[in-house]
C-alpha cells in the first residue's frame, strides 16, 4: 500500500540546508499496524508529513497505493488526502462548540453522499469509538479521552484506506490513552484497517505488530512486536 524507497527530504534555510531525512526505505502492506518512533528531531514528522502528502520529498520515491506521488498534482493529492486518508492528532482539533455529531460530519460536508447515507455514516463511526450516549453534546464539554474519540470517528467517517495517527495519546492520561490505543487496535484487528502511529511512547507504539525506528533521517531498526505487553499489565 505505502512504498518508500531512499526518500529523502532536505530543507534550504537562507543558504544552509538542513537534512531531515536521508535515504529511507521501506514498505508498508494494506491492513498492517505500524509505528514510528524516533527522538524528537529524528525525522519522523517530516516522514509524516511526506507520508500524508502533506510535504513532498525532495528526493527517492514514495508509492502510494501503487501510484508515485511525483505523478500527482496539488489537486490530485488532495483528493487522495481527502478520500483514502484519516488523521488523529495529539491535540484533538475538534471545534468545541459544535457538538460531536456535528464535529464527525466535517470531512463529509463537501462530499456528494446524500443525507441519510451520510447520517449513517456519522453515527456508525461515533458507535465504533463508543460514544452513541455523548452525540448531541459540544466537544468542548468532553474528557480528553472523550475528545481523541471523537477525533478518531471523524478520521473514520470517510471510510479510508489508512488511518495516521501522529502522538494520539499525547495529551492523554495513562487510562484514556489505553482506551484511545485499544480502539484503534480493534479498527486494525476487526475492520482491518491500515494504521500508522508515530509515537515516542514505547508503550503506545507495542499496540502495533512492527515498529519502525528513525534516527538521524535514516531507519534504524524495522522489527515485528513479538510480545506485546500492554494487555498483561495489572496496573491499568
Amino acid at each position: 500500500m505505502i512504498e518508500v524507497n531512499d526518500l529523502k527530504k532536505e530543507y534550504a534555510d537562507e543558504g544552509t540546508s538542513t537534512t531531515a531525512l536521508s535515504g529511507v526505505s521501506f514498505s508498508i502492506d494494506k491492513g498492517e499496524f505500524v509505528s514510528i518512533m524516533g527522538p524528537s528531531g529524528s525525522g519522523k514528522s517530516t516522514l509524516l508529513h511526506i507520508l500524508s502528502f502533506l510535504d513532498r520529498p525532495t528526493g527517492g520515491s514514495y508509492k502510494f497505493q501503487g501510484k508515485s506521488i511525483d505523478d500527482m498534482d496539488d489537486h490530485e493529492l488532495a483528493h487522495v488526502r481527502n478520500k483514502d486518508m484519516g488523521f488523529v492528532f495529539q491535540s484533538f482539533n475538534l471545534l468545541s462548540r459544535l457538538t460531536v455529531y456535528s464535529n464527525v460530519e466535517i470531512p463529509l460536508l463537501y462530499s456528494d453522499i446524500s443525507p441519510s447515507r451520510r447520517k449513517n455514516l456519522i453515527e456508525d463511526a461515533i458507535k465504533a469509538v463508543g460514544l452513541e450516549e455523548k452525540i448531541h453534546t459540544e466537544a468542548g464539554k468532553l474528557s480528553g479521552g472523550q475528545k481523541q474519540r471523537v477525533a478518531i470517528a471523524r478520521a473514520l467517517v470517510t471510510d479510508p484506506n489508512v488511518i495516521f495517527a501522529d502522538e494520539p495519546t499525547g495529551n492523554l492520561d495513562s487510562k484514556s490513552g489505553l482506551q484511545v490505543m485499544e480502539i484503534l487496535e480493534s479498527l486494525n484487528k476487526k475492520k482491518g484497517r491500515t494504521v500508522i502511529l508515530v509515537t515516542h511512547e514505547t508503550q503506545t507504539a507495542e499496540f502495533a505488530d512492527r515498529i519502525i525506528r528513525i534516527k538521524d533521517g535514516t531507519v534504524e531498526s524495522d522489527k515485528k512486536v513479538v510480545e506485546k505487553h500492554h494487555h498483561q499489565d495489572p496496573l491499568k
